[in-house]
């Protein structure tokens, strides 16, 4: 021979596709043959294909198998190839394996009548549902054995590998031994033999290891993702891959070729190394929404706030408005939320929830002095050993309504709203950095604010902002709130827009463009005349125009007093709801969600009624997507579910 690789694998895959009784299936994004039971000798070919110039099997040569084995029963051995006489039972050479054990067999013709001898190396297990490469290097009377470039395991027997094994009229036999008892049932890759030389150099190259490659049928090399144009696959394959339930699993190039069932949302998602790519989705579509649970509070709730912890669950916490009782957390259980934990509040006004590295904390704003007179607003921490947040930093604040988390180039931020501090609205606000060394958040930056109700953080690209609803100055609440931009280490003002008695900012961005909406609660000017409702008034949406670097209005919606907006999406539709308070007579006002209908805009999609409704909060759980609702008017809070279509 000329030492040239003999690709034994190759020379049964006709030119035209696939020989009859073997498919191709992808496991772990690899290729390999599945070989059918129905007729062995189709899987066959004449050895002198391989030996053109010599019909002697090599004194010394490797075999190279890329393989994937199945669970095979005790006492079955299962072949990976044979090479047989025509006339003869007998099998010349041939590698089998059984759990926990590889067998290579060969005919020693040096003996009256011939003898076959069977190599055995213990302990080798493939049993773990992934490709293996195996390397057998044959040398007389050493046989040697390597697994994924691993440590070799090394055989000497007596009897010698021959020195001239005659394949006149002889064949090769692919995952059997010329008959369907020991068929091969697993994934076969590559088979390979690499006559005069130790291939185990040639193999262990490349840093993945068990699916090495010499030579492989070009029907199992990587084929494109899509055909090109209204091409079809020249060599069709299929997959035993199994969908992943449940929630959104990791894609890496560990998962490629992964399958991912989102039952929630009826999609069926495929990894492609990096991303979940859809293949088969139902869009749902908001249908109504219907009541289904009545939160009963300590008292009115001023603002609340969902969040999730880790392999602990889903909770709500409701900021409210008397102590005692104080404030309470909510645990999602059997599909509802079910009293979790009291916190010792005062007035609380809204609570958030964030992490800083494993740390989970959560903050209230409170708006009136404790007990000794202090006006503290209070962090408290997760502990994981009592599965109770425990308090962690006390901060002094001045009527708080409201915190802000965030993270700006690696450091953690947390902003306060001081709404007032005794008479006075136009007080600073505070933005607090995270101090790694000691722990604790200090002062970073002040930033004038007049009667603020809200912080809302945003990024677009590398820039970060930070908008402030503020609400009044004394004496009107006609006023400008403030987009501040962070440069050079702090924030500076980026732009101001003219609101009436703003309570809240909500970001949100559907498809490219950036969306801000403001709440505004009413109109008030000590200054002026009344006008014939303070609070039956415009709320706007705003509009990033890239162009002009600035926010522009965008729609206008009537609103009544208005303190909070909240986005959300229902397969591809979104939404807002606006949390309507109060119109001038009756606290009991219907709060609105509007659908995204393009050129449109914002439309009037759901009307519900709502007694005082102070803050809305989206969330979804495996049963479905939910809103909640608080009202500072009544001790009792609502979960409504969206019913889909």
């Amino acid at each position: 021979t000329d030492l040239r690789p003999l690709d034994i694998l190759s020379e049964v895959v006709p030119p035209s596709g696939l020989a009859r009784g073997m498919r191709v299936f992808q496991v772990q994004g690899v290729r390999g043959f599945q070989l059918a039971a129905s007729r062995p000798r189709t899987l066959g070919f004449p050895a002198s294909r391989l030996f053109i110039h010599c019909d002697h099997f090599p004194e010394e040569f490797s075999i190279i198998v890329t393989l994937r084995v199945l669970s095979v029963p005790t006492k079955r051995n299962e072949y990976v190839f044979t090479l047989m006489a025509e006339e003869s039972p007998g099998v010349l050479v041939g590698l089998r394996y059984a759990p926990d054990k590889l067998h290579f067999l060969f005919w020693s013709q040096e003996r009256a009548g011939g003898w076959q001898t069977c190599v055995t190396f213990p302990n080798v297990s493939l049993f773990d549902n992934q490709w293996h490469t195996l390397v057998l290097a044959v040398s007389g009377e050493s046989f040697s054995l390597t697994v994924d470039c691993s440590i070799p395991k090394d055989v000497v027997v007596e009897t010698p590998f021959p020195t001239s094994l005659s394949v006149k009229r002889a064949s090769f036999y692919l995952g059997n031994r010329r008959r369907r008892k020991g068929l091969f049932t697993g994934l076969l890759r590559q088979l390979v033999l690499l006559p005069g030389a130790d291939a185990t150099p040639q193999i262990c190259t490349t840093m993945n290891f068990k699916v090495a490659m010499l030579s492989v049928p070009t029907v199992l090399q990587d084929l494109p993702a899509k055909p090109a144009s209204n091409e079809v696959l020249k060599y069709p394959y299929e997959t035993d891959t199994k969908a992943t339930l449940g929630s959104r699993p990791p894609c890496t190039k560990q998962e490629k070729a992964r399958l991912w069932f989102n039952a929630s949302q009826r999609g069926l998602y495929l990894c492609n190394g990096s991303a979940w790519i859809s293949m088969l989705e139902v869009k749902q579509r908001l249908d109504y929404v219907e009541e289904y649970q009545n939160l009963v509070t300590n008292s009115e709730t001023m603002g609340i706030e969902v969040f999730t912890i880790p392999k602990v669950g889903l909770f709500a916490a409701t900021a409210n408005r008397y102590t005692p009782p104080g404030s309470a957390i909510y645990k999602w259980t059997d599909g509802k939320f079910v009293p979790y934990q009291n916190i010792p509040t005062y007035q609380a006004q809204s609570w958030k929830y964030f992490t800083i590295g494993k740390k989970i904390f959560l903050a209230v704003a409170n708006f009136e002095q404790n007990d000794r007179g202090q006006e503290f607003s209070v962090i408290y921490k997760w502990s994981r050993r009592k599965e109770k947040f425990v308090t962690y930093q006390r901060i002094t604040t001045h009527s708080a309504r409201d915190w802000e988390a965030f993270v700006i180039e690696g450091e953690a931020f947390l902003a306060v709203v001081n709404h007032r501090e005794g008479n006075n609205h136009n007080v600073d606000s505070v933005i607090y950095r995270w101090n790694p060394r000691t722990g604790l958040f200090e002062t970073n930056q002040t930033i004038p604010t007049s009667g603020a109700y809200d912080w809302e953080f945003f990024t677009i690209g590398p820039y970060s902002f930070l908008a402030v609803a503020n609400t009044f100055n004394g004496t009107s609440t006609k006023i400008y709130s403030h987009i501040y931009i962070w440069l050079n280490g702090s924030f500076q003002l980026f732009q101001s827009i003219l609101t009436f008695g703003a309570a809240d900012w909500e970001v949100f961005r559907i498809g490219d463009r950036v969306f801000l909406a403001v709440a505004n609660s009413h109109s008030y000017d000590s200054g002026m005349l009344a006008p014939s409702n303070f609070y039956t008034i415009n709320s706007s949406i705003y509009e990033l125009n890239i162009t002009a670097q600035m926010f522009v209005k965008f729609q206008d919606i009537l609103t009544y007093s208005a303190l909070d907006w909240e986005f959300f999406s229902v397969g591809d539709d979104s939404f807002l709801v606006v949390a309507n308070s109060f119109d001038g007579f009756t606290f009991s006002v219907n709060s609105i969600i509007y659908r995204w209908q393009g050129y449109e805009g914002f439309v009037a999609a759901h009307h519900l009624p709502t007694v005082g409704c102070r803050d809305w909060e989206a969330f979804h759980t495996a049963e479905g997507s939910y809103l909640l609702y608080s009202s500072a008017k009544e001790p009792l809070s609502k979960v409504l579910k969206l019913k889909t279509t």
